[in-house]
Order: C-alpha cells, then structure tokens, then sequence
C-alpha cells in the first residue's frame, strides 16, 4: 500500500479536537477503572512472558514511591521488569511505528499534534513531578510514565486512524500500551505486583498552555499532594500562600527562571528602585513611561519600560538593550514607529 503523505483538510481539521481529547484523558481527573487496567497489565505482562500481576493503587507517585520503599522491594527485580517493559512496550514500539511513517506526515503530525502535548505532558507535569520528588528523597525512578506517555500515543493512533498500516502485533501492542496509559498515571512493575498512581484530579493551565495558578496547586491529587507552578514553571507552596520573597531576597534566588517568576509576582516596578536600577530615560506622559536599566545576577544588563496604564496601574516590563527612551521602547511593544506612538498620544 501507498504510504500516506499528507493529511486531507478534513483530516486536520480534527488534529486539535483529537489533541485536546488526549489531554482531556490525562487530566480530567478521572479515576482509575480497576477491571480495564487489570486486564491491559495482563495482556502487557503475557507480552514478556510473566503471568498476570497483582495491583495495588495509590492516590499519587509520591504515595506509590512511599508504598515501595515501605515494602522494602528489592530495585534488583524491579529493574528486570521495567527494561523489559520498557522495551517491548516503548522503545520498540515507537521504532517500528516511526519506520511506516512518511517523513512528510509525521512532520505535520509532529508540528500540530505530538510537540504540544509533549509540552503539557512530558516537558511540564512529568518534569516538575519528577524534579519535585527528587527533592524530596522518595524519587524512584523505574516507572513507565502511564497518562504522560499519551503525548507519543496520540500521535501514533492518529496516524493508524487515518489508514497508515502497521503489524497486527505492533497495533495490538500499541493498543495495550494506549490501555494502560488511559487509566494511570506513573507505574512500577514489580515480579507478580504493579504499583499503580492514579493521575491528578486538578490541573490548570494558562492561556499559553502552561502550568499555573495564582491562588493554589497547579496540580492536585486525591490525597491532597500537590504541585504549584507560575506559567510552567515550578515553584514553592508559600509563593502562592504567604506571596513571592521580598525584593531583597530574589535576586539571591539560584535558579534564574524562578527568579524571573518571583519578579513577575513581586511586580517589576516594586523591584526596580530596590535592586539598584538606575533611571535611563523619564517621558513627559506616564502612559508612555520610564526606562529603566538594571544589572541582574546571570542576565546581565536588562532594560525596563515603567508605565501607568489608563487605570492608573502601574507595572514595569522587560525590554531590549537596544532601546535608549521610553518612546522608543513603549512603541517597541505594540510593534510601531515612535512616530505613530506620537500620533496616538495626541489623540487621546
């Protein structure tokens, strides 16, 4: 058969809804279904060879991670299976999907489909989990990665969907993997046990895609473990509950990107006068601003557009180097000629 090159209109027309279904099942909050997971470990677990496993499910990863170390399993026999697994169900998997895949269409595939929910499911959620974990010395690393593998799960089934042609073992294998991945979040398989995690039953994004809430936990789980995080990126608990450190303390912040977040809360205008910025250039109108520039730790020289907003509000925002008044970086902003900028001033 012909391999498919290119996706008919109709068939990208439905890539966003098929995406946003992806996501829907990894973070809905819905609840594992015992019997139809089961059934996918058993059909996974007859796949290398093992009989049916036990499984035993907890409300989180932290709580699973907790629940391993308490049964004092040995990481001996748990590393046989999770290679195994691992292989048969992943590795191998993804290679012989990719080679019936027309470069062309996994491309557009890729671009509309896989690098989004990468970025929400592996770059974001796992990535913050697994960092979070870490710090807190429960970390185990041999899991399968359950829900946060259906951004490579969806991008394989759209593809089998719209007719490109595979092995009856390699859909089969797919199909169970797609189970499995459908009802659970992170999973350990152990010699005739799994330990299963159920996914969160909150996670909010921004506008971007991107972790975040302003008043609580990104991401919740049933038994109350949570992760905080400000337009993807994470951050402690008492940022959201007690407010993000005083101007004096965040530049002592190691990790930059945190950094740059606590500034954003804090507000960039209550941090200017405070970390020794000097004022570059003062417009006669508010509304058109202030620049501002200021030698931040690991950046380097940055410069800032303080402005009063018609509200009355007032902020302060990060603008190029390459900016010497507030005319020109205020204009800079809304992509326009200081000239036009004049323009619109006199009207209003």
């Amino acid at each position: 058969m012909t391999k498919i090159k290119k996706l008919t209109p109709e068939q990208e027309a439905e890539l966003p809804k098929f995406r946003q279904k992806y996501l829907d099942i990894a973070c809905n909050g819905s609840r594992i279904n015992r019997n139809e997971l089961e059934s996918a470990l058993a059909d996974a677990y007859d796949i290398i060879g093992k009989p049916a496993p036990k499984v035993f499910i907890f409300d989180s990863p932290a709580a699973c991670m907790l629940a391993i170390k308490i049964f004092q399993m040995g990481d001996e026999s748990m590393s046989q299976l999770y290679s195994q697994l691992s292989s048969q169900l992943e590795s191998q998997l993804s290679s012989q999907l990719s080679s019936q895949l027309d470069s062309q269409l996994g491309s557009q595939l890729e671009s509309q489909l896989y690098s989004q929910l990468y970025s929400q499911l592996y770059s974001q959620l796992s990535s913050q989990l697994s960092s979070q974990l870490y710090s807190q010395k429960i970390y185990n690393s041999n899991y399968l990665l359950g829900s946060h593998n259906l951004y490579w799960i969806a991008y394989y089934r759209f593809a089998l969907d719209i007719g490109v042609t595979v092995p009856e073992e390699v859909s089969n294998n797919l199909d169970i993997i797609k189970r499995i991945s459908s009802q659970c979040e992170w999973w350990w398989p152990f010699e005739n046990i799994v330990i299963v995690s159920e996914k969160p039953t909150m996670v909010k994004w921004d506008g971007e895609n991107r972790l975040h809430n302003e008043t609580g936990p990104a991401v919740e789980y049933a038994d109350g473990y949570s992760l905080y995080s400000w337009r993807g990126i994470a951050i402690p608990e008492n940022w959201i509950a007690d407010g993000p450190p005083e101007s004096k303390d965040i530049m002592r912040i190691e990790n930059i990107e945190q950094r740059r977040i606590a500034c954003e809360m804090r507000g960039w205008h209550n941090i200017l006068p405070d970390i020794g910025a000097v004022l570059i250039d003062k417009h006669k109108n508010p509304q058109v601003g202030e620049l501002w520039e200021a030698d931040l730790p690991d950046n380097g020289l940055e410069r800032f557009l303080k402005v009063e907003c018609g509200t009355g509000r007032t902020f302060a925002i990060p603008v190029g180097m390459e900016y010497n008044t507030a005319r020109e970086a205020n204009a800079g902003t809304y992509g326009i000629a200081p000239q036009i900028l004049d323009m619109l001033e006199l009207r209003t």
